[in-house]
């Protein structure tokens, strides 16, 4: 009847480490890949990008900094990108 899991190692958390993401427009280099992972697409080889360097940008494609764009929450700022983030010029036409 199925396999006997360890609690805390459920899920379906396959590859995390790695991911693909299709761009297309406003700005967007057409035909381009930027990083890339090993053979087997489970892990990044390369220079990485994290999440932070997506939202940066796309932020920057709309007109944004980034950096300067901040919001508050319980009295501190905060910035959507936190403190890491940059833009993938490679991405950009």
């Amino acid at each position: 009847m199925g396999e006997v899991r360890e609690k805390g190692k459920i899920g379906r958390n396959h590859h995390i480490d790695a991911y693909t993401m299709f761009m297309a427009g406003g700005g967007i280099r057409p035909g381009v890949t930027v990083g890339g992972t090993d053979e087997l697409g489970f892990s990044p080889a390369g220079e990485t990008m994290s999440v932070h360097d997506v939202q940066a940008t796309i932020l920057h494609l709309m007109g944004l900094d980034h950096e300067k764009l901040t919001y508050r929450y319980q009295g501190r700022d905060f910035r959507l990108t936190d403190v890491a983030g940059r833009v993938i010029k490679p991405m950009l036409a």
